[in-house]
């Protein structure tokens, strides 16, 4: 499928979910007693969600397990922050551990998901989040490498296209890879989208948005549900 250019496409960052909405909706599907890492930029405010009658434990690799939401202006630790600078709050129970502990955790495979943002995610999983490869570009890996590898489950959040209208959900990638494969799930403004054996896969609508919209904005194939009734209203 031919990648749909700004020229070409409206703009998608208006309709859909919001980012709070992305992320509420991701939360929804995180299993109850689950240890999850959560990455820069979106992925930071699913911290703010936990189901009612879940207990989500979340980790940030520069030491901390138990992370809660982002406080209130003014009312934060400028000592407690996340892997992105941010400052955060801890919940009741929390633990803090140098940032090698916590490496070890996701290098064992001791973390059941990590929410990541993308640059690119491929029909076939392949996911780039770290780099443009520009010249100008400025590297951002973190500890992605480290997570896509170790954490049992991989799911991006991400608005569907970039801001000049360029589809993120890809054929194949074009920018320097952070894992081959790795990716489950995709949580967009547009829609949710699990990576399968075959391609990209339509789970659910964001409300008010039609099937032609998010293939418009896929640049590759989207398969349908086998059934008609695609759900939009969690």
């Amino acid at each position: 499928m031919t990648r749909q250019t700004s020229q070409q496409t409206p703009s998608t960052e208006t309709i859909g979910w919001t980012r709070e909405q992305m992320a509420q909706r991701l939360a929804q599907d995180i299993a109850d007693g689950s240890y999850v890492n959560l990455g820069i930029g979106i992925p930071e405010l699913v911290a703010k969600f936990v189901p009612a009658g879940r207990e989500l434990i979340y980790h940030t690799e520069n030491g901390l397990l138990g992370m809660g939401p982002s406080p209130e202006p003014g009312a934060g630790d400028p000592e407690l922050i996340n892997a992105g600078k941010r400052q955060v709050t801890a919940n009741p129970g929390a633990a803090f551990f140098h940032h090698a502990d916590s490496f070890a955790m996701i290098r064992g495979g001791h973390l059941d998901l990590c929410v990541l943002g993308a640059l690119q995610v491929a029909h076939n999983g392949d996911l780039a989040n770290w780099s443009t490869g520009a010249d100008d570009a400025i590297p951002a890996v973190g500890g992605a490498m480290d997570l896509v590898a170790g954490v049992k489950s991989i799911y991006v959040i991400t608005q569907h296209c970039t801001k000049t209208g360029e589809p993120k959900l890809v054929e194949a990638c074009t920018y320097p890879l952070t894992g081959l494969g790795v990716v489950n799930r995709v949580y967009s403004n547009l829609a949710v989208i699990d990576v399968t054996a075959n391609g990209f896969q339509l789970v659910e609508l964001a409300p008010g948005v039609d099937v032609d919209t998010v293939k418009q904005a896929t640049g590759a194939p989207l398969l349908l549900p086998a059934s008609a009734n695609i759900g939009s209203t969690k």
